[in-house]
């Protein structure tokens, strides 16, 4: 499918008034600018997968970093291990973003997924007015009633030698006979005052050029940039007990103690052993 810009499309085929259209002008305005991070903004309407669809035009040709690629609505949305990822039109934030983090040394790459983490939840946070919360490594949560729930998840793909890119996909409007699964939830759920995509988009996208920024100064160092610091801060994993499956059929549980500079969770076991595990090397991680 070729995307197209979905701009202020009045002739759009959905028609729940309750959920506007993003405003790609306005959202071009306030987001690029001279010395800033991101270069361009697109919204086409309706698209298989924002990372997809970047990380081809990453392949084809140049590509500027801070290309911003948004939809209204994915057909093909993935998350980590090619998990769907599948919402209502209009009921979220559905984009990716492409980043050449050129000063930073490859190995410390592993951090842009979990600074992304970071950024949305501050982001949300301070634009909706909902508390936040980081489950590792890549989802974003919110309290509905008295109870976490996934609103938010982070893919960040290669593309190429030097970019990545990172897509993240939010639950906004999601009623609750809307859910995926009853363990999902969505901002307006978790009581949000604001609840405009546009609003909160910028939020978002500001807070995450803030955070690379940040982070790329610091040669991509986690602890001198104060992404560590801030990660560990809004971890709901940390202090838990968990069971963390591994390829193969194998498991590991252990309190979730730390997480360590190379972004990987440090489980202490009954054992008495601090076993840190990476993003790649998990299935799963649920409570214990």
């Amino acid at each position: 499918m070729t995307p197209r810009d979905a701009s202020d499309d009045s002739s759009s085929r959905w028609s729940d008034l309750d959920r506007p259209p993003l405003n790609a002008t306005a959202l071009r305005r306030g987001l690029v600018r001279e010395g800033g991070l991101w270069s361009e903004v697109e919204v086409v309407p309706c698209t298989g997968s924002t990372n997809a669809d970047l990380a081809a035009r990453a392949a084809a040709g140049p590509v500027a970093e801070g290309a911003v690629l948004v939809a209204e609505e994915q057909t093909a949305g993935r998350g980590r291990l090619d998990r769907r990822w599948t919402a209502p039109a209009r009921s979220g934030l559905f984009f990716s973003v492409l980043l050449r983090p050129a000063e930073v040394p490859v190995a410390r790459w592993g951090w842009l997924p979990l600074l992304t983490g970071v950024a949305a939840a501050t982001g949300l946070s301070r634009a909706a007015g909902v508390d936040t919360a980081l489950k590792w490594p890549n989802d974003v949560l919110v309290t509905v009633g008295d109870e976490e729930r996934k609103a938010g998840g982070i893919l960040a793909e290669r593309a190429g030698e030097d970019a990545v890119v990172i897509g993240l996909g939010v639950n906004v409007t999601l009623r609750a006979d809307e859910l995926p699964v009853p363990q999902a939830g969505s901002l307006a759920l978790a009581g949000a005052a604001v609840t405009d995509r546009d609003t909160l988009l910028r939020a978002v996208l500001r807070s995450l050029e803030d955070w690379y920024g940040r982070w790329r100064t610091a040669g991509g160092d986690a602890a001198a940039s104060g992404l560590l610091e801030a990660y560990a801060a809004g971890c709901a994993t940390l202090g838990r007990t968990v069971r963390a499956e591994l390829p193969g059929g194998r498991s590991l549980v252990g309190e979730a103690v730390a997480v360590d500079g190379d972004g990987r969770l440090v489980l202490a076991t009954a054992q008495g052993v601090q076993e840190p595990v990476g993003a790649g090397d998990i299935v799963h991680l649920r409570p214990a």
